[in-house]
């Protein structure tokens, strides 16, 4: 395993003061940049670099790519001890059984615990792993998420509606270009017996990024 560049939260029982606005949604990129970027990929296209094809099926890729292969990964973890025990120790071969190939970037899983609540951000830019989560949410990408995730965690989770118990320690994991994150939730309680396929329904993006909790038993109907 390469270093994980952890910032874990080691002051997070301190009071923070913040403005108490919710994480927003960007704007659309400016004017200027949109023209830029159509500019840029009308020239490569015009010299033979890429064709309009290529952008169209990496557009397609890319928008094809869900949250809910993330859910299955999740619940199969929660349901197979052996697999779980797997995607914790080499996430790379765990993977490869739903066909992901994250290489040369590396995945690192981190579960949450009674003890533990995990968190993720990348404070540089947006890293995130892309092909198990696709697009990562607008809010993922913002500054004021990116700084306040690592000076105060719990503020932010609050503002998710997420509440952690003071005794619990929060332990915020910073992503870059070659090492991802994956928050492996807590299983519901009162889901003992369900199949893979009803677990996974309980899985949200935001509970693998660790902002929000898995969903309870009862959200879900049937």
């Amino acid at each position: 395993m390469s270093e994980t560049h952890d910032h874990s939260n080691e002051h997070d029982h301190a009071t923070h003061t913040h403005d108490g606005k919710p994480i927003q949604e960007d704007p659309l990129p400016s004017l200027e940049a949109q023209i830029l970027e159509a500019s840029v990929r009308e020239l490569l296209i015009e010299k033979g670099v890429i064709s309009a094809d290529d952008v169209r099926r990496a557009i397609d890729q890319v928008e094809s790519r869900t949250p809910a292969l993330g859910a299955k990964i999740v619940a199969r973890a929660w349901d197979d001890s052996e697999f779980k025990a797997l995607l914790m120790s080499d996430s790379d071969e765990a993977l490869m059984a739903f066909g992901v190939d994250m290489r040369p970037t590396e995945l690192c899983v981190v579960e949450n615990t009674d003890e533990v609540h995990n968190m993720v951000v990348c404070t540089l830019c947006s890293c995130y792993p892309r092909p198990v989560l696709g697009v990562p949410p607008a809010w993922y990408k913002r500054r004021d998420y990116r700084s306040r995730a690592v000076r105060e965690p719990r503020a932010v989770l609050q503002e998710f509606g997420t509440q952690i118990p003071d005794q619990k320690q929060v332990r915020v994991h910073d992503s870059n270009a070659d090492l991802r994150y994956l928050v492996l939730p807590q299983r519901p309680a009162g889901t003992e017996g369900w199949d893979q396929e009803k677990l996974a329904r309980l899985v949200t993006r935001d509970s693998m990024i660790g902002v929000s909790d898995a969903l309870a038993a009862s959200d879900i109907g049937g």
